[in-house]
C-alpha cells in the first residue's frame, strides 16, 4: 500500500507539472518541440508509476501514417504517446473530463461525438486534412476497451480518412503483463462498469508492471475497402498479441 500511495503522489505532481507546462509554455513552441515534450512527459509519467516500458518493432519514423490499436485501458493513450508521438482520435466527453482534458488537448487530440454519423464524417475529414499534412494520427477501432482475450471487432468508418489521403497505416498491439512472472495483467483495465478510481489503485499496487507495445509492419490500402482492411488490421493484431504472448 506504501508503494502505491508514494506513486500516486509522484504522479499526481508530474500531472500538475504537464499541465503547467501546457497552459505557460505550449503556446510559444513549435509542433516538433511540443511532441518531442509529449513523449518525454509520458516515459516520465510511466516511470513514476512503476511501469516498464517494452517496444517490439519498428515506430512509423514520419507521417502521414494511422496507428490502429487494440484497447484495453485508461492506461493506453501514455503508453502509445511513450512509444511514439502521435495524435489520437478520442471520444468528446474526454474533452470536459478534469485534468485529463486539459492534457488530451495539449496533446493534440482530435473528439468525435460517437453517437453522431454526421460527427463522424466531420472527424474523417479533419483525420484526412491532417494526414495529408504528414500527422502520425492513432485510433482505436473496437470503439471501446476490452481485456484482449477476445477483440471486438474493428469498425471502419475512420479508415476512411486513411484511403481519402492514401496513407500507411501501422497496427499496433497493446498488452499489459506482470514482469516478475510474464503472465498477463488485468489490474489496468477499465471496461464497462469498472471504476477508474480501483483501476489506478490496482495498477500502482501492481509490484512490476510492464506495459508492452508491438508494432506491426506499415501497410498501404492496396484497394481494398474500408470494411476490409479493417478485418485485415483485426487480424494483424491478433498475431501480434498472440506472438508477443
Amino acid at each position: 500500500m506504501a508503494r502505491a500511495v508514494w506513486r500516486l503522489l509522484r504522479c499526481l505532481g508530474h500531472i500538475a507539472a504537464g499541465l503547467w507546462t501546457i497552459l505557460t509554455l505550449f503556446s510559444r513552441l513549435g509542433q516538433p518541440a511540443k511532441e518531442a515534450r509529449v513523449q518525454v512527459w509520458a516515459l516520465a509519467m510511466l516511470k513514476l508509476a512503476g511501469i516498464e516500458l517494452l517496444v517490439r518493432g519498428s515506430p512509423v519514423a514520419e507521417g502521414p501514417a494511422l496507428l490502429v490499436a487494440n484497447h484495453l485501458s485508461w492506461l493506453d493513450i501514455v503508453v502509445l504517446h511513450a512509444s511514439r508521438y502521435c495524435r489520437f482520435v478520442s471520444k468528446s466527453d474526454i474533452k470536459h473530463w478534469p485534468l485529463v482534458g486539459t492534457l488530451a488537448g495539449g496533446a493534440g487530440t482530435l473528439y468525435i461525438e460517437r453517437e453522431s454519423r454526421r460527427d463522424a464524417h466531420r472527424v474523417v475529414h479533419h483525420m484526412t486534412r491532417q494526414l495529408k499534412l504528414g500527422d502520425v494520427l492513432a485510433v482505436f477501432p473496437e470503439g471501446t476497451t476490452g481485456d484482449s482475450t477476445r477483440l471486438k471487432p474493428f469498425h471502419a468508418n475512420l479508415l476512411q480518412a486513411a484511403i481519402s489521403a492514401d496513407a500507411p497505416v501501422q497496427p499496433v498491439a497493446l498488452r499489459f503483463v506482470d514482469a516478475d512472472t510474464g503472465q498477463t495483467c488485468f489490474a489496468p483495465r477499465y471496461i464497462d462498469d469498472d471504476s477508474i478510481f480501483v483501476s489506478i489503485w490496482e495498477t500502482l499496487n501492481v509490484r512490476h508492471l510492464r506495459a508492452e507495445v508491438t508494432f506491426g509492419e506499415l501497410q498501404p490500402c492496396q484497394g481494398r475497402d474500408r470494411r476490409t482492411w479493417a478485418a485485415d488490421l483485426q487480424r494483424d493484431v491478433e498475431r501480434l498479441l498472440r506472438e508477443g504472448s
